[in-house]
């Protein structure tokens, strides 16, 4: 590697929009809703293909004169102009106050944040970078007192370290990183687990509180399931290939029944360097995966993220962590029962015959929507009962078909293909392998899924489909008209009999989104959606106790929709369903992530991430950020500090529910 790349690690969007690594011949989630309404006959003739054209169809631009008034909204605010500039911003009369940055200490001895002198000793102490999933656990039942977790994705060194950009004949280039920087980024990656309590009306952390808890990329970890301890998972380190050493790139995650904190492993490919052999074994599994990349530089440092010093370390990463936050000493576990891919997320929910249900999305372009039932069943009396129900269970890959019904196909071993003919010997292999596993069972490409998330109230299940650049012209009809769906959908699911666990069901589009002012775009935002409400690139969503569905983005931007990401209040049910409102944004730069609220209601959890990680297309700033020259320096407007990730908390002012 030269000692200067020309590159920036920037937003995770990136890394998603390579080339498509799914070569299947399964049919796209675009053809199924193509042909499914041509034969529904709504659609006569098409539309001219446009540059900007987003969905997966023009039906939008038909039912949008059909939409029903939203004037029995389940949301009351006033909403947020949409926009750009350098802070965030929420609804009239809501407070959104920064209750955790980057850097911020999480134990008494904890060292102040110093961004000029950093260190790994340091970062372990604090609060890391990029705060993506948030999740609450009320501690005695309160609402008031809890402990939050939070992930940590990934990092941004372009905003984390001073000197690391160089300026040279109008060119930008990153230096190389330093050991030193590596092992900084190493702890900054992983989860805090740490305790917060509500004082004369305001969120804060207790530094002392017994449960506080760094998890970093050097936490040690256990790997249960079908896949521990087989040949493919042992490494020189650990011959066992029961024992792995921490979690990375943790977007989105979930919190169980039982009270566990669920840490879904991402983009993982983007930390293994090296050169494999082509006629290796692990060769085509690792292609399907992307493996190595080498964006980030640890290999360069670490034999373990060197694949061709370690063929095996791959294999021990893409999992669902699940940590018990109760106990600070407990070791991680990776449940492979889970499956391994690019995960989002892991919503859980309780069937009728109490096994626990979890919904999980690969987000890849054209990759696929999965769900895991639990074989045992919860007790909601015995904590200790629960504990180890993510070993064994059926992990399943939804196929969506042309007349609005849906399969969820087992991922077993022995059954269909999953035979030692086609490579999988048994379950490990299958659990190690699920892409290709759900590519012979013919599972349906869909456009990117990341947040998945089941509601409680009404027996739906929300599917969160960012984009999908990729798909190209031999993908499109006259139903389909476009060949890019830049701006995603969301997919509304209805289980069979109201069962989550159900193998059947059936599949409606709730919203396709972008600009519904034009045409070509085909969005379905009901009429009563304001210049303001309408949003493109869904990402990660909540239900909040009263089963309204909030959505947040990832992709919104200046050039791309005139606004930044932000929280969108989303209607689901009678005339206003398809009605959305703003009600939080993001500053320049940002994603918003994380959303999650307290179970009365009043309080919500929001992460913002990589601040200032853009602005070259925002008038008001015009030109590439990095540590000395920042978009914005977001949320402490200091020039001695760097811009910082943060959760925010929202409470009413004058206290009650939010939204209502």
């Amino acid at each position: 590697m030269n000692d200067q790349t020309p590159i920036f690690k920037t937003s995770q969007l990136e890394a998603a929009d390579a080339a498509p690594r799914n070569t299947s011949g399964n049919p796209t989630m675009g053809e199924l809703i193509s042909a499914r309404f041509s034969r529904r006959g709504f659609l006569k003739g098409s539309l001219a293909v446009s540059a900007i054209a987003a969905t997966v169809s023009p039906l939008a631009i038909l039912t949008a004169g059909d939409a029903k008034a939203a004037g029995n909204s389940a949301f009351s605010f006033n909403e947020v102009e949409a926009g750009v500039d350098e802070t965030h911003h929420v609804a009239e009369g809501y407070d959104a106050d920064v209750l955790l940055r980057w850097g911020d200490g999480l134990f008494p001895d904890a060292p102040e944040f110093d961004p000029a002198n950093q260190s790994a000793a340091a970062q372990a102490r604090q609060f890391g970078y990029n705060n993506d999933y948030v999740g609450y656990i009320p501690l005695d039942g309160s609402d008031e007192h809890g402990l939050l977790v939070v992930n940590h994705e990934y990092t941004n060194p372009h905003l984390m370290f001073p000197g690391l950009v160089t300026l040279a004949e109008g060119e930008i280039t990153m230096n190389a990183l330093t050991k030193e920087q590596v092992d900084i980024e190493l702890m900054a990656h992983g989860g805090t687990i740490v305790e917060i309590e509500k004082v004369d009306g305001k969120w804060q952390v207790v530094k002392d509180g017994q449960y506080n808890r760094r998890i970093t990329a050097e936490t040690e970890m256990q790997l249960t399931g079908p896949a521990a301890g087989h040949d493919r998972l042992k490494t020189n380190a650990d011959a066992t290939g029961t024992k792995v050493f921490g979690t990375i790139n943790n977007c989105a995650g979930g919190v169980t029944p039982w009270g566990t904190y669920i840490m879904a492993e991402e983009n993982i490919h983007g930390y293994f360097g090296g050169e494999l052999p082509s006629d290796h074994p692990e060769a085509a599994n690792y292609d399907r995966l992307g493996i190595p990349e080498g964006s980030y530089e640890w290999a360069a440092h670490y034999d373990r993220f060197d694949v061709s010093k370690e063929p095996n370390e791959p294999n021990r990463f893409g999992y669902i962590v699940e940590v018990d936050p109760m106990d600070p000493n407990s070791v991680p576990k990776k449940r492979t029962a889970l499956g391994r891919f690019k995960h989002e997320g892991a919503e859980s929910i309780v069937s009728k015959d109490g096994r626990v249900v979890f919904y999980l999305g690969d987000d890849e372009r054209f990759d696929y929507v999965y769900k895991f039932v639990t074989s045992g069943t919860y007790n909601p009396d015995d904590r200790a009962a629960n504990m180890d129900l993510l070993d064994e269970g059926t992990l399943y890959v939804a196929r969506f078909a042309e007349d609005g019904s849906m399969e969820w196909m087992p991922l077993v071993h022995g059954q269909g293909p999953l035979t030692e003919d086609n490579g999988f010997a048994s379950q490990a292999d299958v659990v190690i392998e699920t892409r290709r596993a759900a590519d012979l069972l013919g599972a349906t490409k869909m456009d990117r899924p990341e947040d998945i998330e089941p509601n409680a109230s009404n027996g739906k299940v929300y599917v969160m489909l960012t984009n999908n650049t990729r798909r190209e012209a031999d993908q499109v009809d006259a139903a389909n008209p476009t060949a890019k769906n830049a701006f995603g959908h969301i997919i509304e699911i209805a289980e069979a009999d109201g069962d989550f666990a159900a193998e059947t069901g059936s599949w409606e589009i709730l919203l396709k989104c972008g600009d519904p002012s034009i045409a070509e775009v085909g969005a379905t935002f009901s009429t009563d959606t304001t210049a303001n409400g309408w949003f493109g690139m869904p990402d990660n969503c909540a239900v909040d106790s009263d089963g309204r569905l909030w959505v947040s983005t990832d992709g919104n931007s200046p050039s791309g929709t005139g606004r930044t990401d932000g929280l969108w209040a989303v209607d689901t049910e009678g005339d206003a369903r398809a009605t959305s409102k703003l009600f939080f944004r993001v500053p320049v730069g940002a994603e918003m992530c994380g959303p999650v609220f307290t179970e009365d209601g009043e309080t919500l959890f929001l992460a913002v991430q990589h601040p200032a990680d853009g602005g070259d297309d925002w008038e008001g700033f015009g030109r590439p950020s990095y540590y000395e020259d920042l978009s914005t320096r977001w949320p402490d407007f200091d020039d001695a500090m760097p811009t910082r990730p943060s959760v925010v908390v929202v409470t009413k002012q004058g206290g009650g529910k939010i939204a209502v």
